[in-house]
């Protein structure tokens, strides 16, 4: 038996899919990005008129995606620390991945923090002109 969840202050889903879906213990995020809810803003990415990536900010959008997550867990019932893996999707990973994994340890690792397993991966692309999506599994209780 499984529950989805849509959360009413992260971006909307760029697709026919839940921001989340608890079965058990286990509550499973889709892929989350920078993007802000109820715009096409991504904090952080300057677009030109085509709406092709001109420059970004892969802080910014770190930042943005830590959030997003947050709100999603808050809001299907989890908290920040109920994390225990995450993959994470990175476009440049010899230019953002110190930034990143910088801001990672500050928001995961160490104590007080979930310290969940991870991997890293650098994809071609992602759906919207973004840097970085994080996918996450988060263990709550019954």
């Amino acid at each position: 038996m499984s529950k989805s969840f849509e959360s009413s202050r992260a971006p909307e889903p760029v697709g026919a899919f839940p921001h989340a879906k608890r079965v058990g213990d286990l509550l499973f995020l889709s892929g989350i990005g920078p993007r802000t809810r109820g715009s096409k803003e991504i904090p952080g990415v300057t677009l030109d008129a085509a709406g092709n990536i001109v420059s970004y900010d892969i802080e910014k959008q770190c930042r943005a995606v830590f959030e997003n997550v947050r709100l999603v867990l808050e809001d299907a019932g989890a908290t920040w620390n109920d994390i225990v893996d995450v993959t994470v999707f990175l476009t440049n990973m010899k230019k953002d991945f110190p930034i990143y994994n910088r801001l990672y340890a500050e928001h995961f690792a160490g104590p007080g923090k979930p310290n969940p397993t991870r991997t890293t991966v650098e994809v071609t692309a992602l759906p919207t002109p973004i840097a970085i999506e994080l996918k996450v599994i988060a263990a709550v209780g019954k």
